[in-house]
């Protein structure tokens, strides 16, 4: 989890540190002594680079897939949530109400106190006790119409679905890429710009060029992959839209 500024740091962190030791490496081996070694730095560049580019760009698609994976859960809660609502008119007083208010409330403690909760990493309650009294409140109808038994049984299902993406959102909130990929990410990028570093070119300027374009895209793939890796951390993660636009249809008349 980065802040833009983090990011922008860490990017022109690897920019500049691949520059400073390219210019350092040229003072201590000088381009003239490496330029006949070229071949073969040329064949280690070839390989480290084209392994190192298939496992940014695994870790990019598994990163957004996830991202995704969590967006489309959050939409799936938010309308489970808005069929509970229209499916409680057909339960008998006192629970339609009190189903409604809780759904109401339900989305309510999403956008206000979950959302913030997560995105402090902390792992949010408020939702799970209203979900709960939900349960108690379907639950508690003993007798009732054959109408009002097929809406309580609709409800139970999607009250059910409720929960399971409820779940679902609280498990992708505290996920994370594991420390051993980021090991692999990090050391393949230094490895990979410190074989670009090595080449013994006789124009100092384009090489230079080269370096600063090949380390800033790594650490851009670097930045991406850390700001999408938590899907309700950062500056880019998942919104509370879809509970906004639940809270507004349950409020319409």
């Amino acid at each position: 989890m980065l802040t833009n500024f983090q990011s922008l740091y860490v990017i022109l962190l690897c920019v500049g540190g691949s520059l400073a030791f390219m210019w350092g490496l040229n003072r201590i081996w000088p381009r003239e002594e490496r330029r006949e070694h070229n071949d073969q730095i040329g064949w280690q560049l070839t390989t480290l680079g084209t392994t190192y580019a298939v496992i940014l760009g695994f870790m990019l698609y598994a990163v957004w897939t996830n991202f995704g994976i969590a967006d489309l859960n959050v939409d799936l809660e938010a309308d489970a949530l808005v069929n509970v609502y229209r499916l409680s008119a057909g339960l008998p007083e006192p629970q339609r109400s009190e189903l409604q208010s809780l759904a109401r409330s339900y989305a309510d403690a999403a956008i206000h106190e979950d959302w913030p909760q997560m995105a402090r990493e902390e792992v949010p309650n408020e939702s799970m006790e209203i979900n709960s009294n939900m349960w108690k409140t379907l639950m508690s109808i003993k007798t009732a119409t054959p109408t009002e038994l097929i809406a309580q049984d609709h409800a139970l299902y999607e009250l059910s679905a409720l929960t399971q993406h409820r779940r679902t959102r609280i498990l992708q909130s505290t996920s994370r890429l594991p420390n051993v990929l980021w090991c692999v990410l990090v050391v393949g990028g230094i490895l990979t710009v410190a074989s670009a570093c090595l080449f013994g070119s006789i124009n100092w300027v384009l090489h230079s060029l080269q370096v600063f374009a090949f380390s800033l895209l790594i650490a851009l793939g670097l930045v991406a992959t850390a700001q999408i890796n938590r899907p309700f951390q950062g500056s880019v993660r998942v919104s509370s839209f879809a509970f906004v636009r639940a809270l507004d249809n349950m409020r319409m008349p």
